[in-house]
């Protein structure tokens, strides 16, 4: 996966609370591969009507905020099911980093195994942060993985916190895979010597 280092970007506040993982990907399309088109499976039920048309009042359908690579959410944002899919969704909408209060558990997890950084911040933040983005549509924040902030419009800084197996792994893009890769030598030489020893499990 891609590092997470920093980013400067158009952040867009998502009045809502208990965004579970049927609203950021409903489950009917759990079947459907990734692949081009992904993108707009993303808060589908509440982006679009029946009709497939754009509903004028969700966020992200409004011009100032179509750009979002940050969302500044509510409490328990990716509660419900364990959904990795939801995540594909949100970052092939080019989203990169979700600042909430308080995030499902797994999809925290599910996040930072995909490059997305999930961030944690007070409630009175999150509230204050939404408050300047409505004021100032289209205005930018900063996410720094590296500073461990977050620096809204104004230019207030909000330090957050994160393990810092966490953090390694996103500044570095490592995945389960790619940290498994690392010590790539180590298993091929422990596999050389296990045939060599036992070579009748080869």
């Amino acid at each position: 996966m891609s590092p997470f280092t920093r980013i400067t970007a158009v952040a867009a506040p998502l009045e809502m609370s208990y965004v579970d993982t049927d609203k950021i990907l409903p489950a009917r399309f759990l079947r459907k591969a990734r692949g081009p088109g992904f993108e707009r499976l993303a808060f589908h039920d509440i982006r679009f009507d029946a009709d497939g048309r754009e509903r004028p009042e969700f966020v992200l359908n409004q011009a100032p905020y179509r750009q979002a690579q940050i969302i500044v959410a509510g409490a328990n944002f990716g509660c419900g099911s364990s959904r990795e899919a939801a995540v594909y969704a949100l970052y092939d909408l080019g989203i990169r980093s979700v600042v909430a209060p308080s995030f499902g558990d797994i999809h925290y997890g599910n996040q930072l195994q995909n490059g997305m950084l999930p961030v944690v911040l007070p409630d009175e933040a999150c509230i204050a942060l939404r408050e300047q983005l409505r004021a100032h549509p289209g205005a930018r924040m900063t996410v720094d993985l590296e500073a461990q902030q977050v620096t809204g419009p104004d230019g207030a800084r909000h330090p957050f916190d994160i393990h810092p197996l966490h953090r390694e792994r996103l500044l570095e893009g490592l995945d389960d895979v790619g940290l498994v890769l690392q010590n790539i030598d180590l298993i091929e030489a422990f596999e050389r010597r296990y045939r060599t020893d036992f070579p009748w499990t080869a």
